[in-house]
């Protein structure tokens, strides 16, 4: 289902949002640890420290990865946003390390909690902030195909999932008294959190190392070339790559010798220009050939 609104707020305007839903969510969070001494709520706040910069440098890496084509850059900069992810991910792990830390002291010396109500409210409030965010942000990072923005909602989402274990650890305090329960509870969270930054770093390499293009992108491109497929016309060689927002794809178009350049020229036009309609932000790039000639590959010397 599309969704409008998302559409129309790019990724820097909704990291830039990111930025100050996290910068309020540091002070609920830090207040809601400070009122309570909750290690948990600790975890949480250290969290959102890590939310702050990943969406500035996720913002930094988006409007460099805006910047056009250049001498030294002949296919972009969309590759920056590929930096964020991984940015990202290595702060989440950071993060969780940290917790584990913090929570490891914790556990073998419990401390009581106070002021339990005000801390779950103002953790409570942080997380439906953050739960909002990366709600839109999901569906605006598909719309815009973008890597930074998916890997902040996602960041997001670890955060309001962080957020609902701690509640459940310091209700679960409250209700039984264990106050180990509490460092229990963070290094349950910080596991959690070790997972997603792992995950995050993983596809930000995949992508650095010019990943093909997603299964559905193949089969409208496959699609679109059966338009033009007959006796005399045919496409071989085909090979793809993801570069940030853009989506590349190269391939070989045989014809008849007895063809004039003009009209072979005036064919892969039309093919170039509806395979980037059928796929929004894709380049395309054909070689023509004669049907009786095949391109070879892999020379030998190349592989020494």
């Amino acid at each position: 289902m599309q969704f409008p609104v998302a559409q129309r707020l790019t990724p820097k305007r909704l990291l830039a949002a990111s930025v100050v839903v996290a910068l309020a969510t540091i002070v609920l969070k830090t207040l809601a640890w400070w009122v309570t001494d909750s290690v948990g709520l600790l975890a949480d706040a250290m969290e959102s420290f890590v939310n702050l910069a990943s969406a500035v440098f996720g913002l930094a890496m988006v409007t460099i990865a805006q910047r056009p084509a250049d001498e030294a850059h002949p296919y972009g900069h969309h590759k920056a946003e590929y930096f964020s992810s991984g940015f990202e991910g290595l702060l989440i792990v950071a993060a969780a390390a940290a917790i584990l830390w913090a929570a490891g002291h914790r556990l073998f010396d419990p401390q009581p909690l106070e002021q339990v109500g005000w801390g779950l409210t103002l953790s409570v409030i942080s997380s439906a902030m953050n739960g909002f965010l990366a709600w839109i942000m999901f569906r605006s990072a598909k719309a815009h195909r973008s890597i930074a923005l998916e890997a902040d909602a996602r960041h997001l989402v670890t955060d309001v999932w962080t957020s609902a274990g701690v509640v459940i650890g310091i209700a679960g305090v409250a209700w039984t008294g264990w106050l180990w329960l509490d460092a229990l509870v963070a290094m349950g969270v910080a596991i959690n959190i070790l997972w997603e930054g792992a995950q995050l770093m993983w596809r930000s390499a995949q992508g650095l190392m010019d990943e093909a293009v997603e299964p559905e992108v193949l089969a409208e491109i496959d699609k679109t070339l059966e338009l033009f497929r007959h006796p005399t016309i045919r496409f071989d060689h085909l090979s793809t790559r993801r570069s940030g927002q853009r989506r590349f794809v190269d391939l070989h178009m045989h014809m008849p010798a007895s063809w004039s350049l003009g009209r072979a020229a005036a064919l892969r036009t039309s093919v170039e220009q509806a395979l980037m309609s059928a796929v929004p932000g894709l380049r395309a790039t054909i070689e023509l050939l004669p049907s009786d000639v095949e391109a070879h590959f892999d020379d030998h010397k190349d592989l020494l």
